[in-house]
Order: C-alpha cells, then sequence, then structure tokens
C-alpha cells in the first residue's frame, strides 16, 4: 500500500521555491538548522554535498514521514569556494574576482526520509565564463543589492544575463536548484 508523499523544501531560498512550484511540485517550507561553519575545510562539491544533507536531515528528524529536499549552493573560484557576501566590501571583492575568469556553481542536493532511512546525496556542477565587467558596472551591481544572500555576490536571470558570455550546464543549478538533478533523485523513490 502505498503512502502519500509529503515533500518539504529545507531552505528558505524564494529561487528554490519559485523552481519547485513552477514544476508542479506541491510542498512546505521548513528552514533548517544548521550551522555552516562547521563544514569548512573541504572541495567545493563536497562542501556542498555535505551541507545539503545536514539541511535535509535536520528538517526530516522533524518529519520522519516526509520526503525533505535539502540544497546548498557554492562557488568554486579556482578551488577556492565562494559562498555568501556579509557587506558591500566583500560583495565587491568576489564580484571582481568571479567576473574575472571562468568559475564553477554546484548545488548539492540531499533527499532524506527518516521512516525508511532513504538518503540520496548528489551534486551538480555548472560552468560560467563571464563577460569582464567595468568598474561602473561593478559599482551599479553592488548599489543594486541583487548579491545579497547569494553564493558568489550574484544571481543568474533565468531569460539570461548581461555578464555572462555563457554557461556551461544547468541553468536551474545556477540559480540554486539543478531541477534535472532533483527530478532524477526524486523519481527513485517509488511512492512519489
Amino acid at each position: 500500500m502505498r503512502r502519500p508523499v509529503s515533500i518539504i523544501l529545507a531552505s528558505v531560498s524564494p529561487r528554490r521555491k519559485q523552481l519547485l512550484t513552477e514544476a508542479g511540485y506541491e510542498f512546505m517550507v521548513v528552514a533548517p538548522e544548521v550551522n555552516e561553519s562547521a563544514f569548512k575545510g573541504e572541495g567545493a562539491r563536497k562542501y556542498a554535498e555535505r551541507l545539503a544533507l545536514a539541511k535535509a536531515r535536520d528538517v526530516a528528524g522533524k518529519f520522519p514521514e516526509c520526503l525533505v529536499i535539502g540544497a546548498d549552493t557554492v562557488v568554486d573560484f579556482q578551488g577556492e569556494i565562494i559562498g555568501k557576501a556579509a557587506d558591500e566590501k566583500e560583495a565587491e571583492v568576489i564580484t571582481r574576482k568571479l567576473f574575472s575568469a571562468a568559475h564553477k556553481v554546484i548545488t548539492g542536493v540531499a533527499i532524506v526520509r527518516m521512516a525508511d532511512r532513504a538518503e540520496i546525496v548528489e551534486s551538480e556542477t555548472t560552468t560560467i565564463y563571464p563577460k569582464l565587467l567595468t568598474d561602473k558596472q561593478i559599482a551599479e551591481h553592488i548599489k543594486g543589492e541583487s548579491w545579497r544572500d547569494k553564493a558568489g555576490a550574484y544571481a543568474i536571470k533565468e531569460e539570461g544575463d548581461e555578464f555572462i558570455e555563457k554557461i556551461e550546464g544547468s541553468l536551474t543549478n545556477v540559480m540554486g536548484l539543478p531541477m534535472g538533478l532533483l527530478e532524477r533523485i526524486m523519481s527513485q523513490f517509488v511512492d512519489f
């Protein structure tokens, strides 16, 4: 006998919520309580996967019958993990760095359901080839504050981005949730 699936997004990201909604998922949002600083000192892919799993496990512990989606997005610039900027000064430093050379956006995705001890965690990598920005463009970007709460201090637009030359890989990954990967993982659950 199949049980109904209740899905929880263990993230308060508006972009992740938007992507799941547009894909037709019915879900609720629960903010995870995870100390991200405890996961430092490892490669970007491993970091994103471990943090996504920690977020999913945290929420799944409170809702053991639910299918919980955890995700974490980081930017890898030549082996350096770039997270969210703390303030305008850091956002400018990050922007100057990332828009000087190609970089990778990595999102770890974890699905956890405690009731049947199900855990799957994978990641998606997309390479971004940016256009070189002028000082004026950087200043306008910082002033516009679209960098706030975004890994790498920027958010790519669905319809394209004036600051991006090209991307190799998933656009939704850069937006914070690689939908192709998520749907492939979700299909592994029999009652989904």
